[in-house]
């Protein structure tokens, strides 16, 4: 994470600014942040990358895991909601913490569950809704104990970690057995757990983090008309839009692999791990660019979503198994790259309304109820229209995305808008 980007750097050495208590507390919380990030999205893709080993033994099918994701997808949307708004009133100590212990256990109980499928529902549900207590807290104390430069660095770095998770699962998986690889989420989960709670307790004592710095507006219709003034119904489609795609069709990558390009289950989740490992460069490509744009959010957008929606173009076009792979990583990588400009830059943005953990938690459950009932959607759709017809969807999505980031209407220059101070 480099905390030492932006105005603020230009004339310091990095010692120096180590020196600086601001600079300093941001790499503590970044770090700490970064780091418990790592862990959920490594938890939280076993069953993605261990999908094809499941499949390949010939006791579950397609849709069966797919019911199951979704269900993940249902809880950790509604508790993204749910926490969201109660992370604005407790301390984000408790909440990300106890998230990340209780998932943990119920990480550890899931392979037992696997033949009662009521069972496997429920526990893989409530893996999702403990894992949601955790990023709109951890928004909330990362912008309102950092100044924006740093918090935009803070959130970049665990938008990254979140896409790393991903390839640290494949690689887990590639040594393990499928139920070992959940067995070592666990044990990351609770041991970051215990590790967040000290470390949290550690800087309310000396100061580092504080809480309730900013309010939100009295009145429930007057919140609701900032969060408008920041342009948060456009901002939910695209929260909505990507969200599908970096978390349904990533979920069903390594399936996608092994079926319809035809690698093995075991090559299948090598591909993906790697992919993945390109993929998670987004967040500081997504960051870089925008600077390039002199931070202009619509254009950011609209080269994003049209990146993304041209490669899905030449997937479905291109059948050769290596290039076809790569214009999905490609694809998959634009669309982040927008969904990186949501959560690093938009979200944190809102520090002054006092709602960054209810917004944020509004914004992640759109986009997790996106993906719960596309992941259902996908795995009905591999057997009925096929694989080729289903990227004709992926692709449409993307240029729906194009259109949400056309800027219409005309813009008051004398009102500077938050992402842009």
């Amino acid at each position: 994470m480099n905390v030492v980007m932006g105005k603020e750097g230009n004339s310091h050495q990095p010692g120096n600014l180590l020196e600086n208590s601001k600079v300093r507390n941001a790499v503590f919380i970044g770090t700490l942040c970064s780091v418990s990030y790592l862990g959920v999205y490594f938890a939280r893709n076993i069953l993605s990358v261990v999908t094809p080993q499941i499949i390949e033994g010939g006791v579950y099918q397609e849709e069966y895991i797919g019911s199951i994701s979704s269900m993940f997808f249902t809880f950790y949307a509604v508790g993204q909601l749910i926490n969201g708004l109660v992370g604005d009133k407790i301390k984000s100590r408790y909440m990300i913490s106890f998230g990340l212990l209780l998932a943990g256990v119920c990480n550890a109980l899931f392979p037992f569950m696997l033949d009662l499928p009521f069972a496997a529902h429920l526990t893989y549900g409530m893996i999702g809704f403990f894992l949601s207590m955790i990023y709109a807290p951890m928004t909330k104390v990362v912008a309102e104990n950092t100044e924006p430069v740093y918090a935009a660095r803070c959130c970049l770095g665990y938008t990254f970690a979140s896409y790393l998770g991903s390839p640290v699962a494949g690689v887990v998986a590639a040594f393990f057995a499928w139920q070992m690889v959940f067995y070592t989420g666990s044990a990351v989960l609770m041991v970051m757990g215990l590790i967040c709670f000290f470390c949290f307790l550690h800087f309310e004592k000396t100061g580092i983090v504080t809480y309730n710095q900013y309010k939100a507006p009295k009145a429930q219709g007057q919140g609701l008309k900032v969060l408008i003034e920041h342009r948060i119904i456009k901002f939910t489609f695209v929260s909505v839009l990507t969200g599908i795609v970096r978390t349904a069709v990533v979920f069903w990558m390594p399936t996608y692999l092994a079926q319809y390009l035809g690698f093995s289950p075991q090559d299948s989740g090598l591909i993906f791990t790697v992919a993945t490992f390109v993929i998670s460069s987004s967040a500081f490509l997504a960051v870089f660019i925008y600077e390039r744009l002199k931070r202009n959010m619509d254009v950011t957008l609209l080269l994003f979503f049209g990146g993304s929606a041209c490669s899905f173009v030449l997937v479905y076009l291109v059948g050769h198994p290596v290039l076809n792979i790569c214009l999905l990583v490609m694809a998959i990588l634009f669309n982040n790259c927008a969904a990186s400009m949501l959560w690093s830059v938009y979200c944190p943005s809102l520090r002054d309304t006092g709602m960054v953990s209810g917004a944020t938690g509004y914004l992640d459950f759109m986009s997790y109820m996106a993906a719960a009932v596309s992941s259902t959607l996908f795995a009905n759709a591999v057997t009925g229209i096929g694989w080729k017809n289903l990227i004709l969807v992926w692709l449409l999505l993307m240029a729906a995305g194009v259109i949400v980031a056309i800027p219409f209407g005309k813009r008051t220059t004398k009102i500077q808008r938050p992402w842009e101070k």
